[in-house]
């Protein structure tokens, strides 16, 4: 059964988002489209939240997407960046869960595995083997592009 998967990397700045068909087996995917959400640095931050919800709204009327596949949060370092992620994420997860599309989530180190082979993967290797799997003329870029590539991909390794 042919499935549309979205792949999500939630940001404040740059919120990525990647767009795949599968036959629903696994071995064969398509590429639909990917890019980033952009909002300003200079925008008010409620401002820029809501850009982020209207344009992936736009995104999932137009596309249409079976389900969704995004990173679960993680942060060692920087607690301010972190709050704006969260804020992403929360935005990101009433969008889709108003448009009743299912939301999967994955660690790093599963999508890094389910993409790569090995968890100590670092985003250069991601972006390669995005570019392999999903047989691609280029690297996709930005790498927030990429990682909700490598989300859409490992959800469909998984499911």
């Amino acid at each position: 059964m042919k499935k549309r998967i979205i792949g999500i990397d939630p940001g404040l700045a740059h919120t990525g988002f990647g767009i795949i068909d599968t036959d629903g087996g696994g071995r064969n995917k398509t590429l639909v489209c990917y890019g980033i959400i952009e909002t300003p640095a200079g925008e008010e931050h409620g401002v820029r939240l809501l850009a982020i919800y209207n344009r992936l709204l736009s995104l999932l009327m137009e596309y249409k997407p079976d389900e969704a596949a995004m990173e679960t949060l993680y942060f060692a370092r920087n607690v301010t960046s972190a709050l704006s992620v969260a804020e992403a994420k929360g935005v990101v997860t009433m969008c889709l869960t108003q448009q009743a599309i299912p939301l999967f989530m994955y660690t790093p180190n599963q999508i890094k595995t389910s993409v790569t082979g090995t968890g100590s993967a670092d985003k250069a290797l991601v972006e390669r083997y995005v570019k392999l799997l999903l047989d691609m003329e280029v690297e996709p870029k930005p790498d927030h592009a990429a990682d909700a590539l490598a989300a859409a991909i490992t959800h469909i390794h998984t499911h």
